[in-house]
């Protein structure tokens, strides 16, 4: 006999409750014919459910939206935001739900969230749906930076709706069930702060406070705590993403999330060559988004969030301004310390501090020059450090340049008095071999829509495990051959 099927998720609805002002209750229009394309057995077994469950025509039920279970109020979050600099009073989940939030197995309070449910009162003229494509798309591609160690919301599940999406042409449709720490954006305090009511403000920020930086609480001045803890996650994470070639795409404020979880992932890509002018999004016509961009967007939108903060953090406003900018003002260090440590570790540069300041900068201009793969570079740098140059040397047109580059890099890891091998050791475990190749990732994800599931299981498989080489897999760790043409991305809306 086998095992009982435990139940579906125990609901809890804290938002809902505590801010309904930030919030309407909602339904998701029903899908017509759901199919389960895509399960996180993982992610399920983190949330104390049955995997099993989940893939009942019950189980699927809810994660399309189709059925409520006991104890969720669904509603759509309302939340303003600077899109590409612009500010919007009111955006809000146009065609997304909280379904509600969850403990997990560590008592770790998480929300499920629909996205592609159906019209809500922030639609703003949309049809509330989304192809299929796109979510299999922010499966894969949260998947990758979980594995990858980076703060994310994550896919629980992808279900086809069993209907078409127009679009340029009529795509198939999907829900992506999606997991976050919370979705409490930058923008969610916007729209708090536009409504007057300093009482909203408060109870959002108090609500946040608890959820995510409960240490604020305890602070002389918890807001102004909090708005330092949101900047150092913030921080933290925009550096992390750029230790491993990530573009988000569309960087607005209702896309930063105050836990510092990277949230919708719409035109993200992650860079081949090295160029900080890159771009992928076919909306981003004037480069705001570009890779090397990240760090300042970051910082501009906590402006934003420090400005909707400040009738919290001072009765008096200039004294409020002063306080908010000098914790924004601390950013830049905070990002640049991050990213230094993550740069010394991805050369193995572990030991005590040497001699070489200059040696990061001058690297990444040359890898620019020479429009080396950024990811490949590192891990055969690797090889470089255990005797064995060629790999590396081969990704440069001009070697010689390298050459300079490498003897100087090669003084450093001496003066640092670190062993060559252990070195190359440490530079592995955070140097990855695969990451999401654009290539690869459109591949899996056309033969998914196309009926056929295998591309993109199998590239989930490989990037589950990014930082291990295994034979066989080769084609997952090369960019696009040469002449592929340069890649777009859309936002699926």
């Amino acid at each position: 006999m086998s095992a009982p099927v435990r139940p579906l998720f125990a609901f809890d609805d804290s938002y809902a409750r505590e801010l309904g002002e930030l919030c309407q209750p909602w339904r998701a229009t029903p899908a017509p014919d759901p199919r389960l394309m895509a399960l996180n057995e993982g992610l399920a077994a983190e949330l104390g459910v049955d995997a099993r469950a989940l893939r009942t025509p019950e189980g699927v039920a809810v994660l399309v939206g189709n059925a409520v279970p006991d104890g969720a109020t669904p509603v759509a979050q309302a939340y303003a935001g600077h899109q590409f600099g612009g500010y919007v009073p009111r955006l809000g989940d146009g065609r997304a739900l909280l379904v509600g939030e969850v403990h997990d197995v560590l008592g770790r309070r998480r929300d499920l969230h629909l996205k592609g449910s159906g019209r809500t009162p922030f639609a703003r003229g949309g049809d509330g749906r989304a192809p299929l494509g796109p979510m299999l798309r922010e499966y894969v591609i949260g998947e990758a930076m979980h594995a990858l160690g980076i703060p994310t919301t994550r896919a629980l599940a992808v279900v086809a709706t069993g209907e078409q999406v127009a679009r340029d042409t009529m795509l198939p449709g999907g829900v992506l069930a999606r997991v976050a720490s919370s979705h409490i954006r930058v923008g969610t305090f916007q729209y708090a702060a536009a409504q007057g009511e300093s009482e909203l403000l408060r109870r959002l920020a108090d609500h946040a406070i608890t959820r995510h930086h409960p240490a604020a609480a305890e602070a002389a001045n918890p807001y102004l705590a909090f708005y330092e803890s949101v900047v150092d996650v913030q921080a933290a994470l925009v550096a992390r993403w750029m230790l491993v070639g990530f573009v988000h795409g569309v960087m607005n404020t209702d896309n930063m999330t105050i836990s510092g979880e990277t949230i919708d992932y719409g035109p993200c890509a992650f860079l081949d060559a090295y160029d900080p002018a890159t771009v992928f999004s076919s909306i981003d016509h004037g480069g705001r988004y570009a890779y090397g961009n990240q760090p300042a967007v970051a910082q501009w939108n906590l402006a934003r969030l420090a400005e909707s903060l400040l009738p919290l953090l001072d009765p008096e406003p200039e004294a409020a301004v002063g306080a908010a900018t000098e914790v924004l003002r601390s950013f830049g260090d905070r990002y640049h310390r991050r990213l230094d440590e993550g740069m010394r570790a991805k050369l193995g540069l572990t030991g005590p501090a040497g001699p070489d300041d200059a040696l990061t900068g001058d690297l990444l201009a040359l890898l620019h020059a020479q429009r080396v793969d950024f990811t490949v570079f590192f891990r055969a740098l690797a090889d470089a450090a255990r005797g064995d140059d060629a790999p590396v040397r081969g990704l440069f047109g001009e070697p010689e340049a390298f050459d300079a580059w490498a003897g100087r890099w090669r003084a450093a890891v001496s003066a640092r008095q670190v062993d060559p091998r252990g070195a190359a050791e440490a530079m592995d475990r955070v140097n990855p071999v695969y990451i999401p190749r654009n290539h690869l990732v459109e591949e899996a994800l056309a033969a998914a829509t196309a009926g056929d599931p295998l591309p993109f299981e199998r590239l989930l498989e490989v990037l589950a495990r990014p930082f291990e080489t295994r034979p066989g897999l080769e084609r997952y760790a090369v960019p696009a051959e040469a002449g592929s043409g340069p890649y777009r991305t859309f936002c699926g809306t």
